[in-house]
């Protein structure tokens, strides 16, 4: 399975989050149980659940409790109409990234030569 780089992972988990919860309501362990499945194996629950309580406190996200048949109730989070144009700004966003990052050559020809540090 893949494995991303965490300081990048962080930068998109709201994306990640958002996007999911679009598609249907969810509670925390199933949301990271989807996200693994998705392609990020290396998702620990310490960096999801904060990353909900962010969203909700945000106004992108709702939670309410939901019994549970096989023990107590769960939180589920649900998203918000401000969530939806969060989601599509960043999604927009992220296009744009990409595209950018994709703009740049692989390797940049120097034209000019590199000036020596002056002495001060």
């Amino acid at each position: 399975m893949a494995r991303h780089d965490a300081q990048m992972l962080k930068g998109v988990l709201s994306l990640l989050l958002l996007r999911l919860l679009a598609a249907e309501d969810g509670y925390g362990y199933a949301i990271v149980t989807s996200l693994k499945g998705a392609g990020f194996p290396d998702l620990i629950e310490g960096t999801v659940y904060p990353a909900l309580t962010r969203l909700e406190a945000a106004g992108h996200l709702e939670s309410y409790l939901r019994r549970s048949e096989s023990g107590p109730a769960r939180k589920y989070y649900r998203i918000t109409g401000g969530g939806r144009a969060e989601l599509a700004r960043g999604e927009a966003a992220w296009r744009d990234l990409v595209e950018s990052v994709a703009a740049v050559p692989r390797t940049t020809p120097r034209t000019t030569p590199i000036a020596p540090a002056r002495e001060v």
